[in-house]
């Protein structure tokens, strides 16, 4: 191959589907042809405000971390043609946190397709990518790269839902606020973790009938009085104060919130008081680390999460692609099919 298309972000509202060189593998690395990109959130915010939290991009940036597709130069241990998800992390290994098993907060980890770092850690959205052979794991047979392409944003629900404590949502009534992709990916491994009512809130219809169909209980949309009472766990999954606030105010005394929603940067208000009088705890869920080797197997498993796709664009009409991932009246997980011709 001798060239390669990627989606570019250069800033704010900049979003450039550019050429780029075609790379070989080095030492302990494999080339991936990708198939699918799924558009996070945090890829979202990079294209409308040119930044995620605290993380600005200062130079052009390859989109994606949620990716799969086929070996295209491989090894004796990955063949070529073989389908693959990649592990969009690379911890140091040697730090405080990676030496404690706790390689998702990782200070010098490369993420693809973050501005955490500078230079910046190129992403997924790329037509060939190289990567490291430890992030890359063989798909399981059966399982459709269609399908493994959500084991990214599920390894973020399951890990949120891990932070909640051992065995903490078995047999409990969860909230989720939020029935975003990650919100309702939360609710597809609540209920595969044990919860036995899972209630969803959102703004929007649309979100809570795919809540629904996920495994959702029951769904308010903000707004209603129709919630129920003695929630034992919170998952804030909207990214929002209010989220944060409805967590805190709904959940039971001595309850349980995990922020895994990504707030705006800065300071957040949020109910000290709440928190304080009612002995609540609240924790952070940040990315994931072993629980992608589980999301590949509940997903290969039949975990029901296919009405979480809603939409596919080729990489050519990428500007499309982001802009109606952005409406979530209408659109969830919107995938880039990197495999479809030539961008225009």
């Amino acid at each position: 191959m001798d060239a390669v298309y990627a989606c570019v972000v250069h800033a704010a509202g900049d979003l450039r589907i550019e050429e780029r060189e075609a790379v070989a593998p080095g030492a302990g690395q494999v080339a991936v042809r990708i198939a699918y990109g799924g558009i996070c959130g945090s890829d979202l915010h990079y294209y409308r405000d040119g930044g995620v939290g605290d993380f600005k991009v200062r130079q052009p940036l390859v989109l994606g971390h949620e990716v799969v597709g086929r070996i295209s130069q491989g090894t004796d241990e990955f063949a070529e043609g073989a389908p693959v998800g990649i592990h969009p992390a690379a911890p140091c290994g040697t730090c405080a946190e990676c030496r404690r098993d706790r390689r998702n907060i990782c200070a010098y980890s490369n993420y693809l397709g973050s501005a955490a770092r500078d230079p910046h850690i190129q992403g997924g959205f790329v037509q060939e990518l190289i990567v490291p052979v430890d992030q890359v794991r063989v798909l399981p047979p059966g399982l459709e790269l269609r399908t493994a392409v959500l084991a990214e944003p599920l390894s973020v629900a399951i890990h949120a839902v891990r932070q909640a404590g051992e065995g903490a949502v078995d047999g409990k009534r969860v909230l989720v606020t939020g029935a975003g992709p990650i919100g309702l990916l939360v609710v597809a491994a609540l209920r595969q973790s044990g919860a036995r009512e899972v209630v969803v809130s959102d703004l929007h219809e649309t979100p809570l009938t795919l809540a629904t169909q996920v495994g959702a209980t029951h769904t308010v949309q903000v707004g209603t009085a129709d919630w129920p009472d003695e929630i034992d766990v919170a998952i804030e999954a909207s990214g929002t104060a209010g989220g944060l606030r409805t967590c805190l105010e709904r959940v039971r005394r001595c309850g349980t919130v995990v922020q895994v929603g990504s707030l705006p940067g800065g300071d957040t208000a949020f109910a000290g008081n709440v928190l304080m009088t009612r002995e609540l705890t609240l924790t952070g869920a940040f990315r994931f680390d072993h629980e992608f080797d589980t999301a590949i197997d509940w997903l290969a498993g039949g975990l029901p999460v296919d009405p979480i796709v809603t939409h596919t664009f080729p990489l050519a009409d990428a500007k499309a692609a982001f802009d109606l991932a952005s409406d979530r009246t209408t659109a969830s997980k919107v995938l880039l099919d990197l495999s479809v011709g030539t961008p225009r």
